[in-house]
């Protein structure tokens, strides 16, 4: 099976609209190939790559070579497999010929500075989001532990009010202790029922306020069984654009894979992506920023 293509790295350039620092990341691969999202699409639907080929008259070869990064899957191919998978047709033809999608990221209040970590042959995130000027930042996610956070780590920022945790897994959860010591944090969250050496549960519609920063709890397990996304908010700019960290429940043309319950991760996609407004931002735990209008409209798995 051929490698999937390794992601390129941005390490400490904020997102910020609004403030005069204006820089945002390079252009990002997807996390999520083709084949990645056919194989998640048939797991979801409990089919074999046998069953698809029957029920979409799409020879079996092709549907292999596909979910091994080789497609060349035609437009009437895709639409017959969308169909049979319950996936969105356009998002997913443009995914097949490589046009998916990118929106322009604005309108966010403050500042966002994605952390990009390599891991295994792809790259985890985690973000670091405060006041654009200020010295102070919260973060969420750790990556795969202190030494990789601090070498993608701004100079900008030196204080941690705070460290949330989308999931504890390896790759977003690694060295929290380590993180809280470093950078003297006063408070790490996890979600309620997961299990880290200093963190503190918080359950669907905890609400924590920095300054002028707003975080808002959303539990939403399904990749794991103890997995949150926050809602970033600046109450006092009611206009601006609110930041969705969504962990590995959605990323940009794809989703995280359902580990844990592929009922509950659907649940809570469809819920999650109707909660908010459509310009707000999501910053996953893989991939590129997008938005939650760019989801809706796009994602093979939104309905």
């Amino acid at each position: 099976m051929p490698a999937k293509k390794q992601n390129q790295f941005c390490h400490g350039s904020p997102v910020c609209v609004g403030c005069s620092i204006v820089t945002k990341p390079p252009s990002l691969p997807l996390e999520d190939e083709l084949g990645d999202v056919l194989d998640k699409a048939m797991r979801r639907a409990g089919l074999t790559p046998e069953a698809l080929a029957t029920r979409t008259g799409v020879p079996l070869g092709r549907i292999c070579d596909a979910v091994d990064y080789r497609s060349d899957l035609c437009g009437e191919e895709l639409r017959r497999i969308a169909q049979v998978l319950g996936l969105n047709e356009v998002g997913l033809c443009a995914l097949g010929c490589g046009q998916y999608p990118k929106p322009e990221i604005s309108g966010l209040p403050f500042c966002v500075w994605p952390l990009r970590m390599p891991h295994g042959i792809g790259v985890a995130n985690a973000y670091l989001v405060g006041e654009c000027g200020s010295s102070h930042a919260l973060l969420f996610d750790t990556g795969a532990g202190i030494d990789a956070l601090v070498a993608a780590w701004p100079p900008a920022i030196r204080v941690l009010d705070a460290v949330f945790l989308t999931h504890v897994e390896p790759e977003h959860a690694g060295g929290l202790c380590d993180v809280v010591a470093r950078f003297g944090a006063p408070a790490a969250y996890i979600p309620e029922g997961a299990t880290a050496g200093c963190g503190q549960g918080l359950g669907e519609g905890g609400v924590c306020r920095f300054g002028a920063l707003e975080v808002t709890a959303f539990a939403t397990p399904g990749h794991a069984a103890a997995h949150n996304c926050y809602l970033v908010r600046a109450p006092a700019v009611p206009k601006g654009s609110a930041l969705l960290i969504s962990g590995d429940l959605v990323f940009a043309g794809s989703v995280g894979g359902a580990y844990f319950s592929p009922a509950q991760l659907e649940k809570n996609l469809q819920r999650m992506l109707h909660a908010v407004p459509p310009c707000t931002v999501i910053a996953p735990g893989h991939g590129p920023l997008t938005t939650v209008g760019n989801e809706l409209r796009y994602n093979p798995f939104a309905s």
